[in-house]
């Protein structure tokens, strides 16, 4: 059981981070665009996309932003954390064979309704492509 419990609330730190990463492929983007409908050609149509700022194809943001999820989710706070809310600032794009770090860091915690709120990133290599916050409530 202990690894579907994620920290309780008087576990959690300002300061405590956690990262996830993906390297994202074809399929990972094909099979996104077949689950949301977002079939936009500048995600699989090279073609199209080479006329766009781009030139080339690029990743879903919100594939990119819910690698943010999976972090928060499974590693901090982890399993029972439920999200409230997420501030997305889409910065640079994503290319299939990017390898996305999602990292999560508690800047506040907030007793009285057992919330946290954590600055959100996905980084490829140095580069932040999404920048974020994020508001999670935790389980009693």
């Amino acid at each position: 059981m202990q690894e579907l419990n994620g920290f309780s609330f008087d576990e959690l730190r300002i300061g405590m981070s956690a990262v996830y990463s993906r390297t994202i492929t074809d399929t990972d983007l094909r099979n996104f665009s077949g689950v949301s409908g977002d079939t936009n050609p500048m995600h699989l149509n090279e073609e199209y996309a080479k006329t766009t700022v781009f030139k080339s194809c690029v990743v879903h943001g919100m594939l990119t932003a819910s690698l943010l999820s999976t972090v928060i989710g499974t590693k901090l706070p982890g399993p029972g954390c439920l999200y409230v809310s997420q501030t997305l600032q889409f910065k640079a794009p994503v290319h299939v064979g990017d390898t996305v770090y999602a990292k999560a860091t508690i800047t506040e915690l907030l007793p009285d309704k057992r919330r946290a709120k954590l600055r959100t990133q996905c980084l490829v290599k140095d580069t932040v492509v999404l920048d974020g916050e994020a508001l999670v409530q935790l389980p009693k």
